[in-house]
């Protein structure tokens, strides 16, 4: 039913011969950042030597999947597996990852920690390196207040868009946590019900397990922009059209979003 979405400037297998000084200086942490806001981390453990690479707002970093691969606990083949993650989302989309640290194995193999987009929600695995593709840069994150039912879009520390949303109803919350924008979605087949546009993510519903497409929870617009703001979603967080727009021209995919 999802229209069919291709990643965009996908720089493909020659980015892995860019020079090591220059990757480098590419996951540099800006200055002044902090650790990277909380998050859970089930199923993955931190081992010694991991480099962050998440500092939502001032510097993350996401990539293709290019292979099916499966996340393990620890970076070494022969910890428990996590899950297992294909190269298309739900959606019919590029599947991408949203990566959280790296770190070198005794044989100098490179892995990375990612979040999943499995259930539970928070789910944290290792991967090798070269399951994905090129590593990108974003200095975007998209906070979500389900008490006060706001979405604020910062970039590079600054808070560049608000808008009001509806949300969850009690009986279907939007679930709370770290998270990430998995997929864009537009065109006539998305149906009025969503408005102009929807972003997957990586959340999913903690209730409705059964739901189709897993209870992948998406942001997208309305057809009843009255209603908004309020608890009005079976988890969704709706926004009125006009507003989905605005954040359309400025949310990229593999942008964190934590909603609180």
């Amino acid at each position: 039913m999802s229209p069919r979405v291709r990643r965009r400037g996908r720089g493909g297998r020659w980015a892995a011969a860019v020079g090591a000084a220059l990757l480098a200086l590419a996951l540099s942490p800006p200055a002044g950042a902090g650790a990277g806001a909380p998050g859970s981390t089930s199923g993955a453990v931190s081992v010694a030597g991991e480099e962050d690479l998440h500092w939502p707002g001032h510097a993350s970093h996401f990539a293709f999947v290019d292979v099916p691969v499966t996340a393990r606990v620890a970076p070494y083949w022969d910890r428990a597996h996590v899950a297992r993650v294909g190269t298309r989302t739900q959606d019919h989309t590029d599947e991408l990852l949203l990566i959280l640290a790296r770190v070198r194995d005794a044989d100098g193999r490179a892995w990375l920690k990612v979040r999943l987009p499995v259930r539970p929600n928070g789910t944290v695995g290792w991967i090798p390196r070269s399951a994905v593709g090129e590593i990108r840069r974003l200095t975007s994150w998209l906070r979500i207040d389900t008490r006060t039912r706001r979405l604020r879009l910062v970039r590079d520390g600054k808070v560049i868009l608000r808008a009001r949303i509806g949300v969850g109803r009690r009986m279907w919350p939007t679930p709370r946590g770290e998270f990430y924008v998995r997929s864009r979605l537009s065109g006539p087949r998305l149906g009025a019900i969503y408005g102009p546009l929807a972003f997957g993510t990586s959340a999913t519903s903690d209730v409705l397990t059964d739901w189709p497409g897993g209870g992948v929870v998406g942001i997208h617009g309305t057809d009843e922009p009255g209603l908004i703001p309020g608890r009005i979603s079976h988890g969704c967080i709706r926004l009125r059209n006009r507003d989905i727009v605005r954040l359309g021209k400025r949310l990229q995919i593999g942008t964190p979003i934590t909603i609180s």
